[in-house]
Order: structure tokens, then C-alpha cells, then sequence
């Protein structure tokens, strides 16, 4: 009997600049291969290292991170952090998805954190359709948590857009990312909008200079009466495979149930198409308004996943 022999694959840390932009490589490659959502956006692989303040971005964007190469050098796979120490997340061309075990078996061992009960503990992000990564981490011991969240999609086709109707005394424009009071009042709106206190005008204005997915034509911003920003809609930009991104979508709670961020959200649309783009995505989380929202603009997918959890003892 022939058995067929596997090929020959290898892996090493995560490192310098090359290794950055080969991970950026792969997430717009396989893209069209795989499930909406299966691996990071480029917008968000982008925002780990340079939605930050220090100049060039995060120097740490890679720490904790892994790759995989076949025997012709190609990147296959990668392991990294999610936004902190306690999650990680695999990329993976859809090709080669028996790696899967392994890339979660070193996951366990160099991506986890240390809970008040003094546990070990690892979380993966698993959507619902993927009944493979599943298996795996349940015969892992991993467990499905109660929490997650969502990614909606919408494909343009052939769909009439309906034209922004924006709520009087307040007006649309695109934000000057060079002009410094402009990415104050994004930070301001950020912190306001999702009760945070550490945006800074700093990281946003190094994110639209060093981040190739940014388009100031797609940055958009309603003004209020007083000259604040009361909404703000950024869509990264993916012009390989066509697609945009809504990330974020917010609005100052002193402006909200105006229809403001739907108003953005269509002006947006009709820039997309206008550019030529075939789809648009959104993430968010279970909140029944944003996804309401979603509803409203004609999102007509929508993805579930859940967080799944391991946790050790020494």
C-alpha cells in the first residue's frame, strides 16, 4: 500500500518587519478561500501595530506569535495574541487546516494568563460554522463559553442604496487625520462612546498615516450644531479583494437615537460602490440596537462565534 508522505512543514517565532506584512499577505490571500470571518481582516491586523501612539506603531505587535512555512517558504499559518495576553488566535490558509492541532498545542504553551483562582488559562474565538476548530478544542478540553460575538455581511449586487437623510443642524464630512483638533475630537468620541478613557489623538493619527487599509474619502464624521463629532464611521479598505470594513461605528451618547451612525453607515455605502467594492463586513457583539442597526441597513449575514476556554493547574 502507498502511503502518502506529508510535506515537510517548519515554524519559528514571529519577528521583524517582513514577518508583519507576510501575515498581511496571507489574511488578503485567503480571504476569498475561506468562511467571512475565518481569519483576521486586514484592518485589524493592521490596528495591532499601528493603531498606537509611538511612532512606526506597536514595537510588540508580534510578541507571542508564531508562524508556519511549507517546504516552498510560503506562509501557511500564524499564531498571535488577540489584544492581550489572554486569547489567541490562528490564521490559517484554508489548505492546510491539519496544522490546526499543533498551532493550538503551542498556543496552550506560550499564550496564556493567570486568573484570580491562580489557573492557567487559554481562549480561542470559534465561530459557529466552524464545526472543525470545535472538535478540536473539545477534544482538547476546552469549553464553550456564554460570550462572543458577531460579524455581519453584506454583498452589494445589484441592491438600490438609499441616500443618507441626515438629522438637521448636524452634517456629514471626512476627517482631516493631519489637522491634530480633528483626531482630538476622535479620541474624545471613542472614549465617550465605548466608556473608555485611553484613546488618544496620537494613536488615531498614527493609524492614517501607517496603516495601508486607511482612506481619508472613506473616514467619515457627523458634525454637531456645537462643532464636536457626534458620530464616526471609519472603513479600512481592502481594494485587493474589494472589500470594506466598518470599523469602528459609534456615537457620543449625548447624540444618540438621531440616526446618525445609519446616516454615516449609507453615506459609507455609497462611497463603497462607488468605488467599485463587492462587499462590506462589520463586527460587533450581541447588542441588540447595533445589530438592529445592521438590520436596518440591509446586512443580510450574519456569523455567530463564542469564545472557548481551557484552564490548568500547575
Amino acid at each position: 500500500m502507498n502511503v502518502e508522505v506529508g510535506e515537510k512543514i517548519s515554524s519559528r517565532p514571529m519577528e521583524g518587519d517582513d514577518d508583519f506584512w507576510q501575515v498581511h499577505c496571507l489574511l488578503i490571500e485567503t480571504l476569498p478561500l475561506a468562511p467571512v470571518g475565518f481569519n483576521w481582516d486586514m484592518r485589524r491586523w493592521e490596528g495591532k501595530r499601528f493603531y498606537d501612539a509611538a511612532p512606526g506603531g506597536n514595537a510588540e505587535w508580534g510578541e507571542n506569535g508564531r508562524l508556519w512555512h511549507n517546504a516552498s517558504g510560503q506562509l501557511i499559518g500564524a499564531v498571535h495574541q488577540e489584544s492581550s495576553a489572554w486569547a489567541a488566535y490562528l490564521e490559517v490558509h484554508p489548505d492546510y487546516r491539519h496544522l490546526e492541532g499543533e498551532m493550538i498545542e503551542w498556543a496552550e504553551n506560550h499564550i496564556v494568563e493567570t486568573n484570580k483562582d491562580s489557573e492557567k488559562q487559554v481562549h480561542f474565538f470559534v465561530y459557529e460554522y466552524d464545526v472543525h476548530r470545535q472538535a478540536l478544542l473539545a477534544a482538547q478540553g476546552y469549553e464553550k463559553m456564554t460570550y462572543g460575538g458577531v460579524i455581519r455581511h453584506l454583498r452589494f449586487g445589484k441592491r438600490p442604496l438609499a441616500q443618507p437623510n441626515v438629522t438637521q443642524g448636524y452634517t456629514i464630512r471626512t476627517t482631516n487625520p493631519e489637522d491634530i483638533a480633528d483626531c482630538r475630537k476622535i479620541a474624545d468620541l471613542l472614549n465617550a462612546a465605548f466608556n473608555r478613557d485611553f484613546h488618544t489623538a496620537a494613536e488615531y493619527q498614527e493609524f492614517t498615516r501607517s496603516a495601508p487599509c486607511f482612506r481619508q474619502d472613506l473616514d467619515l464624521v457627523a458634525v454637531a450644531p456645537n462643532g464636536s463629532f457626534a458620530s464616526y464611521v471609519g472603513i479600512p479598505y481592502d481594494d485587493i479583494n474589494r472589500r470594506g470594513i466598518f470599523e469602528p461605528v459609534c456615537t457620543h451618547p449625548d447624540h444618540r437615537q438621531k440616526g446618525l451612525g445609519k446616516s454615516l453607515m449609507q453615506e459609507g455605502l455609497r462611497r463603497l460602490k462607488a468605488l467599485g467594492a463587492v462587499d462590506v463586513v462589520v463586527e460587533t457583539g450581541d447588542m441588540i440596537p447595533a445589530n438592529k442597526l445592521y438590520n436596518s441597513i440591509g446586512f443580510t449575514e450574519m456569523y455567530k462565534g463564542f469564545y472557548w476556554r481551557k484552564t490548568t493547574t500547575d
